[in-house]
């Protein structure tokens, strides 16, 4: 069975597994750790938990898309580190893993699912297209797993239609 991943990198993302028709296996959050900075707790991808996700799937993946990121304007110097640090992992496990990889631009992949920026309509999209598994997109926090399926969802179309 061809599997085609899409990975929102990030502490509040997640790991969704499209089948080669295009619906949806699983989808996870992000597996986190929480760490101690200064006085504030927060959330780091885990390489370990990540790791272990993606080989249970190794054998059967067609293509791991991950969306390709960069810093945002107006974040701190210490959100972007971790962002960055988050992002970091999940590239390394991937290599580690020896997963064929495609880098998406948050454009494109929104773009081939019609949607706009707003993270309210990468939900509403992923309602739509696999209603049901409406309840894996119904709470606001549930963005990163909305993203994660239309990510994987723009690496199976791209496949599909190299192979049409």
């Amino acid at each position: 069975m061809s599997l085609y991943i899409g990975i929102d990198p990030g502490a509040a993302g997640a790991v969704a597994v499209l089948d080669g028709n295009g619906q949806i296996v699983a989808i996870n959050d992000m597996p986190v750790v929480k760490v101690k900075v200064g006085k504030t707790e927060r959330c780091r991808v885990s390489a370990a938990m990540l790791a272990h996700l993606l080989d249970q799937t190794a054998h059967d993946t067609q293509m791991v898309v991950l969306e390709r990121v960069g810093g945002m304007t107006g974040q701190s110097a210490s959100a972007s580190f971790t962002f960055g640090y988050g992002a970091g992992i999940v590239e390394g496990v991937i290599a580690t893993l020896r997963l064929p990889v495609a880098l998406v631009t948050p454009q494109a992949w929104k773009r081939s699912a019609g949607i706009a920026s707003d993270k309210g309509a990468a939900r509403e999209a992923a309602i739509r297209m696999w209603p049901a598994h409406a309840h894996l997109f119904a709470r606001v926090k549930d963005d990163g797993r909305a993203e994660a399926a239309l990510i994987a969802r723009h690496g199976w179309m791209a496949v599909s239609r190299a192979a049409a």
